[in-house]
């Protein structure tokens, strides 16, 4: 590997391998390398909204290349550790955008349903959406994204379950889904791969929903059906709010004894706006990271619904906004140091066995027999998905930025370009964005007032320690040898 990274210094192709596989261990997630407790610092990355997922054209967010670069570049800046995507077509090439935020240090969380008929269960009557031809699309996106290194895990469902009268129907079948989808990945993976809830944070309906989804029917500690994770899209911290004011501690004691990781798969209340995210400290200070994993800043890209820290074109061309410096000034308070440095616990835990006591809320379902898996559906879980998606890393010939990127205050972000990473390290904030490179478009000298701070002007990468000195100086000045 000292070679590769010494070929990319060199101006010529590598084939990464920034980050290693994390796996589940009780309540948190776990690098089996290092042996660290790892905390999502992650990103919304849903380019072009809904619209952005259009089979029919080939496109999805994760589809351009040249589109991954720029945002993993950003987001590297930033210092996002793992985007979570939404909607994906199993029958594109994800391989580039993966191989470039798997450089960048970041990990993918994968939703296998869509917003189109037949690509998610119908929460009004799930048994009529649960058949075979569903599940070979869930199967498929796993084939798509097994093989990358940097997948942390996927989505069985999100929000399917958001009041009483879901929770009344739809809880069996997101355990039939779980069961089916992590008995596809154990036979068709060569690495468990955890599979997951994204709840809607309805208290009246969540500490059942995720009680439901961690419990082991019949005490058995293998039960394919228990979610690996369990995760909630939360706005319940606005503005100014403090970790009593928005319910947190109240979060913090419900899940308190999860037997799974649990994080925000979601967050960012965007009234008042521009936003403060004076959650960060909290979130990745002691008063959490004891229960929750971290969590997932909604969104990257700015839509109608106002969440975005970037405005990105048509044309290709982006224009930072005031969300974007002030959540990286809010991470700059945090000392992400001590924070990595979190061993995994020792402790086994133990998930509760599956029983009508655990569900609290009259209506919700407290019936624990699943549905049967589908006619056909076995088949496919024995033989697997045919013709079945591929992905694997690539080499990536070049890691600038091509597209014009201004910052918040209008001026032009120049230099931009993702950094790959050394193996086994993932992104940090504060890492890879120590000096800011913006220019106005008839002044290029640099600005320290604009938003961003990028990672061209960072610190020299360990490839670059064990070349000659000019050679590295020329690599960090993004110089090209010839």
């Amino acid at each position: 590997m000292w070679m590769q990274s010494a070929l990319v210094a060199l101006g010529g192709a590598t084939l990464a391998a920034a980050v290693s596989p994390l796996e589940v261990q009780g309540s948190q997630f776990v690098n089996t390398k290092s042996g660290d407790a790892f905390q999502i610092v992650g990103m919304a990355y849903q380019i072009g909204g809904s619209a952005g997922y259009d089979p029919s054209h080939g496109k999805d967010p994760l589809s351009n290349g040249d589109i991954c670069k720029r945002d993993a570049a950003l987001m590297q800046a930033l210092g996002v550790n793992t985007i979570r995507v939404y909607n994906l077509d199993p029958n594109l090439n994800h391989d580039e955008c993966a191989s470039v935020f798997n450089a960048a240090g970041m990990y993918m969380i994968i939703d296998v349903n869509s917003p189109l008929s037949g690509e998610s269960l119908n929460s009004g009557a799930p048994w009529e959406s649960y058949y075979a031809g569903y599940l070979n699309r869930t199967f498929a996106i796993v084939e798509s994204f097994k093989s990358y290194p940097n997948t942390l895990g996927f989505f069985s469902g999100n929000e399917v379950i958001n009041d009483v009268k879901t929770g009344a129907t739809v809880p069996p079948y997101v355990r039939a889904v779980t069961r089916d989808l992590k008995n596809y990945i154990k036979k068709h993976a060569d690495r468990a791969i955890p599979v997951g809830y994204s709840a809607a944070d309805v208290r009246s309906v969540l500490e059942d929903t995720w009680n439901y989804l961690q419990c082991a029917i019949d005490g058995d500690a293998n039960d394919m059906s228990r979610a690996d994770m369990f995760a909630l899209n939360s706005y319940s911290w606005c503005g100014e709010s403090t970790f009593q004011e928005s319910g947190y501690d109240q979060l913090v004691a419900m899940f308190k004894s999860s037997s799974v990781p649990v994080f925000y798969s979601e967050f960012g209340c965007n009234t008042p706006s521009p936003r403060v995210f004076t959650e960060i400290g909290t979130i990745y200070g002691p008063q959490m990271t004891g229960v929750f994993s971290g969590g997932v800043v909604y969104e990257y890209a700015q839509e109608d619904n106002n969440y975005g820290l970037a405005k990105c074109n048509d044309d290709g061309t982006v224009e930072l906004m005031a969300d974007y410096a002030t959540l990286q000034s809010q991470y700059k308070k945090v000392d992400f140091s001590t924070v990595e440095a979190v061993k995994a616990s020792k402790s086994k835990v133990t998930a509760p066995e599956c029983k009508a006591s655990l569900i609290k809320e009259d209506g919700f379902s407290n019936n624990f027999t699943l549905p049967a898996v589908p006619p056909g559906a076995q088949k496919i879980i024995d033989n697997g998905v045919s013709p079945a998606p591929s992905g694997k890393i690539i080499d990536i010939s070049d890691y600038t930025v091509s597209q014009s990127v201004k910052d918040a205050n209008g001026k032009a972000v120049t230099n931009l370009a993702v950094k790959p990473l050394s193996d086994d390290a993932t992104n940090t904030p504060g890492e890879t964005g120590d000096s800011t490179t913006s220019s106005t478009s008839s002044d290029s000298s640099t600005s320290h007032n604009a938003a961003p701070t990028l990672a061209p002007q960072g610190p020299v990468s360990a490839a670059a320690m064990i070349i000659p000195a000019f050679v590295a100086l020329c690599f960090t000045a993004g110089f090209t040898l010839i």
